[in-house]
């Protein structure tokens, strides 16, 4: 695929095949002039699962400290008290049938679906349509629940949902390009110290092979994935102001 000038100028100032500390990463990231928008910052792991595997397979979720700089819009199936909870914690749209109805004939604007209980009748004939986008509602993510006040509010706070694909990768985003350097390192902290904490116990062999950390339109910068601890150290030394 051709790329444009600035994504080959930004690939040009670093070394494709060197690890770079966290820090360093985020700095490369946001020295490069890769878009005129604010652009998502995303992290990949590659991982030592085997996805075929139900035991190896990883899925949950959580809240990055900085939030994620997405504005998430957020689609609820409930009916009577439970569907004005959700509306009054700002859920954009709620629905049940008639969600289900919209969402089959195409309407997919939101970021994150959350049901009551009793609407999996109603969500499950959406598989086709959801599960492909990873916007299906799961009781081991929160997003099927009676408290779909709480759910939405984590929603639109920030809360993430990472899981494995077929080939064993996670990606995520973990801001906006705009992001300072510390809140961007302490997103991906949360994030590293969250992968490591949900290592499947039937993994074996190495488990975090790669890290990468790109932006929307630019390169992928290699992070050391020995890395795991003291990330934001590295940038408290650099700010230290000598004795």
């Amino acid at each position: 695929m051709a790329h444009g000038k600035n994504y080959r100028q930004a690939r040009s100032a670093f070394d494709r095949e060197h690890e770079y500390s966290p820090l360093e990463a985020v700095r490369l990231l946001k020295a490069m002039e890769t878009a005129k928008f604010d652009e998502t910052v995303e992290v990949h792991f590659r991982l030592g699962l085997n996805v075929r595997h139900a035991d190896e397979q990883l899925r949950g979720t959580l809240m990055l400290p900085n939030g994620s700089g997405r504005d998430v819009r957020v689609a609820v199936f409930a009916e009577g008290d439970k569907a004005r909870e959700a509306q009054e914690a700002g859920a954009d749209v709620v629905g049940s049938a008639d969600l289900a109805t919209r969402i089959e004939g195409g309407f997919t604007d939101f970021d994150v679906a959350i049901a009551t209980p009793d609407q999996m009748g109603n969500v499950g004939k959406l598989g086709r349509v959801l599960g492909p986008r990873g916007l299906m509602p799961n009781p081991k993510t929160g997003t099927v629940t009676m408290d779909v006040a709480k759910a939405v509010r984590e929603a639109k706070a920030g809360k993430l949902e990472y899981r494995t694909d077929k080939t064993a990768n996670v990606h995520v985003a973990i801001g906006k390009k705009s992001f300072d350097e510390k809140a961007l390192l302490e997103n991906y902290a949360a994030l590293v110290e969250e992968i490591i904490r949900a290592k499947p116990a039937a993994a074996k062999g190495r488990y975090v092979k790669q890290i990468t950390l790109t932006s929307t339109m630019g390169p992928g910068i290699r992070v050391d994935s020995q890395k795991t601890r003291g990330i934001l150290e590295e940038l408290e030394e650099t700010q230290a102001v000598p004795a």
